[in-house]
């Protein structure tokens, strides 16, 4: 036998490694709740601002009000780890061309496609039965945001430069059905306009989320905000943030909001922009996820200005 062939015989071959065994938490992380509250929380601001607004106007008792926060607040986290299964599913090839999320379990092979589609079954019809706690209207109007809005989000960034758009329709879609929930009807007034600012208010946190990954998405050919704006994104964003404050601010007025509204909710969420802007530098990548977490507090200071105002009037 030569030599060289006895160096092939003796040369060592790499194992190709096995996927890695699924387990329950490899599920929980697809559903992004070993995250909670972050992404869970942003579906349900929007609602629990609509809810708190209506309330308010309708003096809703404290005890109806505080059940009906709790349904909306695991309506809203089921809704969001279904769109988190889906969006997962839909984008494995692209997770896999980007850092930051290329050890996905879907990616890694630790969970299957089929094991990921029925864990999204579950989840979907779980949220829509929280619509039965609702009323009719409500229940009609809540099942958009189950689908199309939310079904179709992942292939947005594959149709239009503004997926963060449509995300934004929703993620705070929860803004009319609560609304609705509680008064049974459409405030023709403010309604649209508030929620016109939280589809701008997603517009800023989510293009910040996508900045994370301008230079792997661009390789991918994933398309978005980000992407779009390119060196201009923060003075665009700036502009969607003052839409937000000022179409809240229109919002609250036509509502018949208190004092506490607009000095807590208006004045705490433009002060909260006004740091943000000033401190994000777009081209650091990890400012990007920064500033989008930063956007959690913007909701906490909203609603409480809001749950201000509404113990003001309907308790106190």
């Amino acid at each position: 036998m030569s030599s060289e062939v006895q160096a092939l015989l003796e040369k060592e071959v790499p194992l190709q490694s096995a996927p890695p065994k699924a387990t329950w938490y490899h599920y929980f992380e697809l559903t992004r709740l070993h995250k909670f509250p972050l992404g869970n929380v942003l579906v349900f601001w929007p609602a629990a601002w609509g809810l708190t607004m209506a309330a308010r106007s309708v003096s809703l008792p404290p005890q109806t009000f505080a059940v009906e926060t709790m349904m909306f607040l695991l309506g809203s986290t089921l809704l969001h780890s279904a769109a988190c299964v889906l969006n997962d599913i839909c984008d494995r090839d692209f997770d896999a061309q980007v850092e930051r999320t290329k050890n996905r379990p879907l990616v890694t092979g630790a969970i299957s496609v089929f094991g990921a589609s029925v864990l999204l079954l579950c989840l979907t019809f779980a949220s829509m039965a929280m619509l039965l706690f609702t009323n009719r209207t409500a229940a009609l109007i809540g099942l958009i945001g189950v689908f199309p809005l939310h079904a179709l989000y992942p292939l947005m960034k594959r149709w239009t430069n503004w997926p963060q758009a449509w995300l934004g329709l929703a993620m705070n879609w929860g803004l009319p059905v609560a609304w609705i929930s509680v008064t049974g009807q459409i405030n023709w007034e403010a309604l649209p306009i508030f929620f016109l600012g939280t589809v701008c208010w997603t517009m800023v946190y989510d293009t910040m989320y996508a900045c994370q990954d301008r230079q792997d998405d661009i390789k991918a050919g994933v398309k978005s905000t980000a992407v779009l704006f390119g060196d201009f994104v923060k003075p665009i964003l700036v502009v969607f943030a003052i839409v937000f404050v000022l179409c809240m601010t229109i919002a609250g007025y036509l509502n018949n909001q208190g004092p506490a509204f607009f000095a807590i909710s208006c004045g705490g969420a433009a002060l909260h922009f006004f740091y943000q802007f000033l401190t994000w530098n777009p081209d650091v990548s990890a400012e990007g996820g920064e500033k989008f977490l930063m956007n959690h507090n913007i909701g906490y200071i909203i609603w409480g200005g809001l749950l201000l105002d509404y113990y003001l009037k309907v308790v106190a």
